[in-house]
């Protein structure tokens, strides 16, 4: 019998649409394997198609905009908001609209167009997550900013317009209506329980055990309890975090999690489309003791089609238990 299931931060229902014997290869769509070909203005040589460089990680003797660089951020080309011009706020009758202000960057991961962030080096992902960091940090300097989300789209399905490997971030003038239901759904526990909730799931799903995936010293990937999508992942530091940042100035136990967790999503699923995004505490309440940022990874296998658009329910039909029981024996 199918199951409703409520997630406890959002209070969102989803419905396990529980059908026993549903195996990893029957999600399995058409395979996201790099084929090449074709003009990319990502890949090393073609560097003056892309506006200028914001930062690279390159040897000291290459030049801004030239090859030999091993991960490289730009501004999108096409950018979903502007970072020039003041932030302006007016009203029209009942409805609120304001100038469209930020920023839209893109962080390409690798020279090399045929890798993913599942088959770069592991000190590659290091590097990777050291770039999104930099950038949040400076962006965090313009008071124009509250908010900067950092999301990878890998394959068609997922909205990647581009096939080389590629994260974007954008920075926003207000924080997102998800992150703001996240946090006050946090906030409503920590007032009630003087506890962060996403501690609280952490130690529960340690101390069961049936939804973790995998975890190291300082992180865990988990099924949540009520996922949206089937093989939903999220990854989150086991010890208290609002922010995402590098502790004791150190990524390699995120690199090592996020990696392996791609690993064996590939692995089950055939390299399958994916979305994740990084949720953190915003820019004016970035330490704090009630949120927790974490990192929420979805492969593209269903879609989303009236009754979900109606009812803000999802439908998932793998229960995260065997999806996690999955994930745990892929050989990767």
């Amino acid at each position: 019998m199918p199951e409703l299931r409520k997630d406890p931060i959002l209070g969102r229902w989803v419905i396990i649409s529980i059908e026993r014997g549903k195996r990893p290869t029957d999600f399995v769509s058409p395979s996201q394997r790099k084929k090449g070909g074709g003009f990319c203005p990502f890949c090393p040589g073609n560097e003056h198609t892309t506006p200028p460089e914001i930062m690279a990680f390159r040897p000291p003797w290459t030049q801004p905009n030239s090859q030999g660089w091993t991960l490289r951020v730009m501004p999108n080309k096409f950018p979903a908001l502007q970072i020039y011009g003041d932030l302006n706020k007016a009203g029209e009758g009942i409805f609120d609209k304001m100038s469209g202000i930020g920023a839209h960057e893109v962080i390409v991961e690798t020279p090399e167009h045929q890798l993913s962030l599942s088959t770069i080096s592991l000190k590659a992902v290091e590097d990777v997550l050291w770039a999104y960091y930099i950038r949040l940090t400076d962006l965090k300097k313009d008071p124009r900013f509250k908010y900067v989300l950092i999301f990878k789209n890998e394959g068609d399905a997922a909205g990647a317009s581009l096939e080389h490997t590629h994260t974007q971030l954008i920075a926003l003038p207000i924080v997102p209506r998800t992150v703001k239901d996240e946090l006050e759904g946090a906030r409503n526990h920590y007032e009630l329980k003087e506890r962060c909730i996403f501690c609280d799931i952490i130690t529960q799903e340690l101390e069961d055990t049936k939804r973790v995936i995998y975890e190291n010293d300082k992180y865990v990937a988990v099924a949540p309890f009520a996922p949206r999508a089937p093989f939903e992942t999220w990854i989150l530091p086991k010890r208290h975090e609002s922010g995402f940042y590098p502790p004791n100035k150190d990524f390699s136990g995120l690199a090592d999690i996020l990696q392996r967790v791609l690993k064996q999503i590939d692995r089950i699923l055939d390299v399958p489309p994916y979305n994740f995004m990084i949720h953190t505490s915003p820019f004016y309440d970035e330490i704090n003791e009630y949120y927790h940022w974490h990192i929420e990874l979805m492969p593209k296998l269903t879609k989303i089609a009236g009754f979900e658009w109606g009812s803000g329910f999802y439908i998932n039909p793998i229960p995260p238990e065997e999806a996690a029981k999955f994930m745990r024996e892929a050989k990767i």
